[in-house]
């Protein structure tokens, strides 16, 4: 085994440890219907709103660098879109999620095409291979719609392109206005809904210390 190898081999193996304990505390601690619904914003509420109310630029910042580690740890979207509609709004989030899922998805496609590519050509290269002559011939444009059609885990998403060998700017770029429609619906949907349910939580409180007095 060459030298360069070994550090490939190295680095993917510390990268799926970290990733290993990430997803065990992760799981140990919270449940999928956790972050994909509103109950993320129910049990966060009140630190949500500081974070709202605090210095805009920096909760930008945190929460953009935010987004590109959780994506890198295979993380979903869903919390993502719930926590970006509801402390920014609805453009301002929107442009954050998408920017933030953007740029995790192609650090984490960047990594995979380095030091998975062999691992991901093995499992999958023989279920798409009809799709590697599509994608040469124009590949920004079947890239978009691969993005744009979804319905693959998000993770699983941004490696299996290493098959075709997309390159990195029509990647992000894909991403970026592929993904972006998904994430207009499920901000305004979610940042009406949580707000809605929120308000009724606060009018239920107000009735039961109303009642109390």
């Amino acid at each position: 085994m060459n030298q360069e190898k070994k550090i490939k081999l190295l680095l993917g193996t510390a990268y799926l440890l970290i990733v290993f304990v990430f997803l065990w505390i992760f799981f140990s601690n919270f449940s999928i219907k956790d972050f994909s619904s509103y109950e993320l914003i129910k049990i966060n509420r009140d630190t949500l709103e500081e974070l709202k109310n605090s210095n805009i630029l920096i909760s930008c910042v945190i929460f953009f660098i935010g987004t590109i580690i959780w994506v890198l740890l295979l993380g979903f979207g869903s919390p993502i879109l719930l926590v970006s509609g509801f402390i920014f709004g609805k453009w301002l989030g929107t442009l954050l999620a998408a920017f933030g899922l953007s740029v995790g998805a192609a650090l984490l496609y960047v990594f995979a095409n380095y030091f998975l590519k062999d691992i991901v050509h093995k499992k999958f290269s023989s279920r798409f291979y009809n799709l590697t002559d599509k994608f040469k011939k124009n590949e920004f444009v079947f890239f978009l719609i691969y993005r744009f059609v979804g319905g693959i885990p998000f993770f699983i998403s941004n490696i299996l392109p290493t098959i075709f060998n997309v390159k990195l700017k029509n990647f992000f770029f894909g991403s970026l206005i592929g993904m972006t429609p998904h994430i207009i619906k499920r901000i305004f949907l979610s940042n009406k809904f949580v707000i809605e349910r929120i308000k009724i939580l606060i009018l239920l409180k107000l009735q039961v210390i109303i009642i109390q007095l």
